[in-house]
């Protein structure tokens, strides 16, 4: 196949200067970046934007959202992240759902590369799960397009190791990461060829090899995590996107940082995070 070049962007976290837990003016960002991407050469077929595409969730801000996306003139492919609702998604973005609940699932071929996308989300959760119904679908979307390589896109990253269960809030719960593993291990020994994963949800730039599988995870457009700290979660202003290659042998992620100085917006006690996942995952 010819060369595909496509954009991955993450946790956008769109809305409005109303919200106090926006600490960034996120869609300056986004217009700053998307001017970057129309620099890109070649041109990009599409983007994928994987989770958290606004801060609250609401209608309004997908509409926002929308409005800037759409002056890309790319295609874009979207998954849900913990931030975002589902009602508010299909409500502001005008996309047809079985039910208002319904886990936004979905596959699309875009110049030779079958895009599947997995809603890690559960409603209330930090972390990520996924489904039996959606492991269904997920078997289907995959013997879809047999001769075509198949990127996936998750919000979430599947957990790396056992070591996940001490930050939950980090992955897709252990029990089902593994499942994935199985599931896509299946597939490759079938002859499917799966590019990568590509996520967010973490705020910082990763690449990792799981499975035999490249999980690329993208620090996004609202903050960083800095990763120097590990007593608390420290978030720090930073941004950066990926220009991605799809080529006969394999998958290229370069990453573009932002201009920034590194200025602290936020710190999160790790003690906090774990209480707040235990009642959560209690109620």
């Amino acid at each position: 196949m010819e060369q595909t070049v496509f954009i991955h962007m993450t946790d956008l976290h769109v809305g409005d200067a109303d919200d106090t837990h926006l600490f960034s003016d996120t869609a300056e960002t986004l217009e700053q970046i998307l001017a970057d991407v129309a620099k890109v050469e070649p041109r990009p077929s599409f983007i994928v934007a994987s989770g958290d595409l606004t801060n609250r969730g609401d209608a309004e801000s997908f509409r926002r959202l929308k409005a800037i996306m759409e002056r890309s003139g790319l295609p874009v492919v979207y998954a849900l992240g913990n931030h975002d609702t589902r009602p508010g998604f299909y409500e502001g973005m005008g996309v047809a759902a079985t039910a208002p609940e319904a886990p936004y699932d979905h596959d699309t071929v875009i110049d030779g590369v079958h895009i599947i996308t997995l809603d890690s989300t559960s409603p209330g959760l930090i972390g990520g799960t996924i489904e039996d119904a959606q492991f269904a679908w997920l078997e289907e979307a995959l013997d879809r397009h047999a001769d075509l390589p198949k990127l996936i896109v998750s919000h979430h990253a599947p957990a790396l190791d056992e070591t996940a269960a001490e930050a939950p809030w980090r992955s897709i719960r252990l029990e089902d990461s593994e499942r994935l593993g199985v599931l896509l291990r299946d597939r490759t020994q079938k002859g499917r060829t799966i590019l990568g994963i590509l996520c967010g949800h973490i705020h910082h730039d990763r690449v990792s090899m799981w499975n035999g599988i490249m999980v690329v995870v993208g620090m996004g457009q609202h903050a960083a995590t800095d990763l120097l700290r590990t007593d608390v979660l420290r978030m720090v202003k930073g941004a950066s996107f990926g220009i991605c290659t799809v080529r006969r042998t394999g998958l290229t992620v370069a990453f573009v940082p932002q201009p920034s100085n590194r200025e602290e917006l936020n710190v999160y006690p790790l003690d906090m995070l774990r209480k707040a996942v235990m009642q959560l995952a209690a109620e």
